[in-house]
């Protein structure tokens, strides 16, 4: 029999993907079907004998309503940025990695499909192919631009070699294109070792670029162009969470509230 502690695990696994269908912004309602499929999936596997447990029934179902996206604060984003050490190859690329999602909140497909030729080393910007086909061209700032000038510089050129010469802007050991998992074990990696609490994906990052440039004064619709939204509408989630922290700054500071 399937243990206590066994089916648990089996829970924190659907949970977990279930999470990553949030953070990669799936329709709510494909969410929601997911989890039913898989709660058919178990309670057949259960009835067939293949399974003493389903481990679905410890998990509350996704609700309807639209969740705000979760956004770091400066300091957090800072701490994030910070926890990859430079010194060796594999932190300067993750240096790399995280400074661009940041600077220029990108998609996690997007950015393994990044190609070197994709970067405009002298002017800052990234060309992106982002949803539908849809090219557009995004700032990446000189903070993010210096990072990846060290990666392609010093850590790139040895693993570039052991692919056989890969185009991909990122690259793993073996010298092959990043998954889309391992940006995911990335994040999650650099996020304990910089001592925060709950999950961060790259879609974090991409909520936190387009939260703090809204939050500085930027214009939605130049928000909307960098994010490579199709509809005014997807951008203007961002503007929820800007009236959260000006209604938290209003009950703080307003004699009255």
């Amino acid at each position: 029999m399937q243990s206590g502690a066994s089916a648990a695990q089996s829970a924190a696994d659907v949970q977990r993907y279930l999470g990553w269908m949030q953070e990669e912004q799936y329709r709510r309602s494909s969410v929601q079907r997911a989890f039913a499929s898989l709660k058919v999936y178990y309670r057949d596997l259960v009835a067939e004998k293949a399974a003493p447990e389903d481990p679905t029934v410890l998990i509350s179902s996704p609700g309807s309503g639209r969740r705000l996206p979760r956004v770091l604060s400066a300091k957090d984003v800072a701490a994030l940025l910070e926890s990859a050490v430079p010194e060796a190859a594999r932190g300067l690329r993750d240096r790399a990695i995280l400074e661009l999602l940041y600077a220029s909140g990108l998609r996690v497909s997007e950015l393994i499909a990044l190609k070197l030729d994709d970067v405009n080393w002298k002017e800052g910007w990234v060309r992106v192919m982002g949803k539908g086909s849809r090219e557009r061209i995004v700032p990446c700032g000189a903070s993010a631009l210096g990072w990846l000038k060290r990666y392609a510089g010093e850590a790139r050129p040895a693993v570039e070699r052991r692919g056989g010469g890969r185009p991909e802007l990122f690259l793993n050991p073996r010298g092959l294109p990043l998954s889309r998992v391992r940006v995911w074990m990335i994040l999650a990696e650099r996020a304990r070792s910089a001592g925060l609490a709950g999950p961060v994906g790259p879609h974090v990052l991409r909520h936190c670029f387009a939260t703090h440039l809204l939050e500085g004064g930027a214009n939605l619709r130049d928000v909307q162009e960098m994010l490579g939204h199709a509809s005014l509408a997807t951008t203007q989630i961002y503007t929820h969470v800007d009236r959260r922290r000006l209604a938290e700054i209003h009950r703080k500071f307003h004699p009255r509230a």
